[in-house]
């Protein structure tokens, strides 16, 4: 029997328990920065295996294990986030979220899960390939400034050859795996816009700078970044994603408040956006008499997937087509962001994307929905697939 084949065997009989534990997470969410519990519970799971394991890494509760193998070789980091988000679960399940107001909607629960018992399998294994895997349990991907980025500037990576993760989407048919190479994900920002004015009687605009009329018209004008000042063929997105302005019939308000969100596929677009932006809220204050405060956060970079690694992958899970793997697939480049980035900043490697599609469901919820759910058999498949490139990775 190969390796591959005693590795695929261990994990089939941990399917269950991969499960069970997925299900356990799913119950019981922390957001990020918050995950004292599930991290503990990570820990607890390499209790009393061979393996070392360094706790509360980078701004948070980051844990990285290293396993030995039997000789050495390449060191070949696997990643896994496990926080939540801030979403009232909706999902008909039997393991829905105990924690009011918390829901692992985006996959966290399974990324950890198949991690975990991938790692025992690998450590079960270890007098049988050689180099070294660093597991690397990620805190705080939902929230800016994330985990990923405190954990590589640790140093504790420094040593990785290569890193991998994956991630669950069910816009994917379960078996079918997602690889796209060069720029994968977008880059973010984020941005808090308040503009004050002058309030005043609604019968008596005259007399007031009116700070809602200016706030419609930089959500018009926001829209003109995208289609006047950046380059038709690249991939930009700008969205105004909150207006607070409330007020009654016959008040005209002081000040609103406005939120959102640019994101881009190129890294040359990062600053132009801001600069634009900036230049609209100057006309605007104007324009209306108002003054403008632009709090703009460049937040996750482009996603970047070596194109070297990510042919490897391909080539290792080509393979497997036919049994465990139905398609490798090649999908657009996302405008969802990852901060997987800051490690494909530093080390060679790629991001890949398995499918998680429930059975019978033609249009399933996406990632961040109250009624996200999952294809349990995804969990088999991702540690498969993990396990498939990282020991291919190992052994070339």
């Amino acid at each position: 029997m190969s390796l591959k084949e005693k590795l695929f065997s261990k994990l089939e009989s941990k399917e269950q328990h991969m499960i069970e534990t997925r299900r356990h997470l799913h119950a019981n969410p922390e957001l990020s920065f918050k995950e004292e519990n599930t991290a503990k519970f990570i820990e607890d799971f390499y209790k009393d295996k061979d393996v070392k394991v360094t706790a509360n890494v980078g701004n948070g509760y980051g844990i990285i294990v290293e396993i030995s193998g039997q000789s050495p070789g390449k060191t070949i980091g696997l990643r896994a986030d496990f926080d939540a988000l801030p979403i009232q679960e909706e999902a008909d399940v039997p393991f829905k979220s105990k924690n009011d107001g918390v829901m692992h909607a985006c996959g966290h629960d399974v990324h950890t899960a198949y991690l975990l018992h991938l790692g025992e399998a690998l450590i079960e294994l270890k007098d049988e390939w050689n180099g070294t895997i660093k597991l690397i349990h990620q805190h705080a991907e939902e929230v800016p400034p994330g985990g990923a980025k405190s954990i590589v500037e640790s140093g504790i990576l420094d040593d990785l050859d290569e890193v991998y993760g994956i991630h669950i989407f069910p816009m994917l048919d379960v078996g079918e795996v997602g690889l796209i190479s060069s720029n994968s994900m977008a880059g973010r920002s984020n941005f808090d816009l308040t503009i004050q004015g002058s309030g005043g009687h609604g019968a008596m605009p005259h007399t007031t700078h009116d700070a809602l009329v200016a706030g419609a018209y930089f959500v018009a004008e926001a829209q003109t970044i995208v289609s006047r000042r950046m380059d038709p063929m690249d991939s930009v997105v700008v969205s105004v994603t909150a207006f607070d302005a409330p007020g009654g019939y016959n008040v005209i308000q002081d000040k609103v408040t406005l939120r959102g969100t640019v994101r881009y596929l190129n890294e040359e677009n990062k600053v132009p956006a801001y600069e634009a932006m900036k230049k609209i809220a100057a006309g605007i204050e104007s324009s209306f008499d108002v003054e403008c405060d632009l709090d703009y956060v460049y937040d996750y970079p482009v996603t970047y997937n070596h194109p070297e690694e990510t042919q490897y992958v391909e080539d290792i899970l080509s393979e497997s087509v036919g049994s465990y793997i139905t398609e490798i697939k090649h999908p657009k480049p996302s405008s969802g962001s990852e901060d997987f980035a800051y490690y494909t900043q530093k080390i060679p490697g790629t991001f890949i994307h398995v499918g998680s599609k429930p059975d019978g469901v033609e249009n399933p919820y996406p990632n961040h929905h109250p009624k996200f759910e999952v294809h349990e058999d995804s969990l088999l498949i991702s540690a498969k697939t993990l396990g498939d490139v990282v020991l291919g990775r190992l052994e070339s």
